[in-house]
């Protein structure tokens, strides 16, 4: 049985959307730390005026798309 069929679409949509979100932004910010070798390199690349709201917009949009697909896919398609 489908645990997620009695479960409304737009709180599993959104359910989905933040997990997906926090895990690909802290995926992120650990490789570019990785690359960069230091925190302060990572926190100007994408926390600086010029690019901060292009990194939170980018992965929203990932993240809302991502949300919507797997709450259709366990609402509608699974069984």
């Amino acid at each position: 049985m489908n645990q997620y069929k009695n479960k409304s679409f737009v709180k599993l949509a959104i359910r989905f959307a933040i997990i997906f979100f926090i895990f690909v932004a802290i995926i992120e910010m650990v490789f570019t730390m990785i690359k960069n070798g230091s925190f302060t390199a990572m926190a100007q690349q994408y926390f600086s005026i010029e690019t901060g709201l292009y990194y939170f917009k980018r992965i929203a949009v990932m993240s809302t798309i991502y949300g919507l697909f797997m709450a259709g896919y366990y609402k509608f398609i699974k069984k």
